[in-house]
């Protein structure tokens, strides 16, 4: 049994940077209170620090809770909150300081550039397209920064109906649009997205903002994924990332599985189609330790 482990798999830079140090303020928080201090803040994440089941219910063992909304942010009197890599729309750091809490900001560089991009651009006029899961947290917060003429285009459909007309853009004195990304979107998706908004009459600028740690998790796991007969992709079901990274192996391997843990994992499966190559993968939000729990197992067992 062959295994094509992609060296790519796992927590990306943002990601690691904002559980880090999420991690460190838990333990400066235990070692306060070990120490008999009476006043020691609560610690919050914006939403949960990552998509993944086991890292948020670790956190919360060690005394991290998670702000689901903005209407429990305004609820707080105290303690530290903590912006996650995701980051938050400009309204939210509004609400803090007018609470006056403590805050962290771990919103991941590459996102924040997309927010200073679409505040820039459509101060200047410009309308906003983020190609994006309009329900990801991510691109939420992008939108919170894009100023009130701006949309998310998802699929081919959303940019068709774009082209057929947008009454916001209606004035041709008016027609100056700037396109970002979501920094976790398939790359050749966003392309072909941007391919069809470039048939209108529209001036529009395109700024591929897709994160290349994204394009290049990508590229190795289709790679892989062409090489074995089995693939498995790690992560947590409500992973962005780790959906498209299953979309692009299944698409190159038909024996392609998606698990959140070991435990998801049905040997049984592999060993009937007569596995001899497995290829492993695995989202930006997936412990190191489950990788490799899935990696040492899949070993063991051919």
């Amino acid at each position: 049994m062959e295994i094509k482990l992609a060296k790519s798999a796992g927590f990306c830079f943002g990601v690691k940077r904002a559980v880090d140090m999420v991690y460190e303020q838990a333990q400066k928080r235990e070692e306060r209170l070990d120490a008999g201090e009476e006043q020691v803040p609560d610690i919050y994440t914006f939403g949960p620090v990552i998509h993944n089941e086991e890292v948020v219910k670790d956190l919360k063992k060690r005394g991290v809770k998670v702000l689901r909304t903005e209407e429990e942010l305004k609820t707080l009197e105290d303690g530290i909150v903590i912006i996650r890599s995701h980051g938050v729309g400009e309204h939210i750091y509004e609400t803090i300081r007018e609470k006056g809490l403590e805050y962290i900001d771990m919103t991941c560089p590459f996102v924040k550039k997309i927010h200073n991009i679409v505040k820039r651009e459509s101060e200047a006029g410009k309308y906003i397209i983020i190609i994006g899961d309009p329900n990801h947290p991510e691109v939420i917060g992008i939108r919170g920064w894009a100023g009130k003429r701006a949309c998310v285009i998802e699929n081919e459909k959303d940019a068709r109906e774009f082209c057929l007309g947008n009454t916001e853009l209606d004035d041709e004195s008016d027609n100056k649009i700037c396109i970002v990304s979501q920094t976790t979107f398939n790359y050749n998706k966003f392309k072909y997205l941007v391919e069809i908004l470039l048939k209108t009459r529209y001036d529009i600028s395109v700024l591929n903002t897709i994160c290349n740690a994204t394009k290049e998790r990508q590229t190795e796991a289709e790679h892989i994924a062409n090489e074995v007969d089995a693939m498995i992709v790690i992560g947590d079901k409500h992973s962005s990332n780790t959906q498209k990274l299953f979309e692009i192996c299944k698409k190159a391997c038909e024996n392609t599985y998606y698990i959140q843990t070991l435990d998801d994992l049905n040997m049984n499966q592999l060993k009937l189609k007569s596995v001899e190559a497995v290829g492993i993968t695995a989202g930006a939000s997936t412990p190191n330790n489950i990788i490799e729990e899935v990696q040492n197992n899949v070993r063991l067992n051919f």
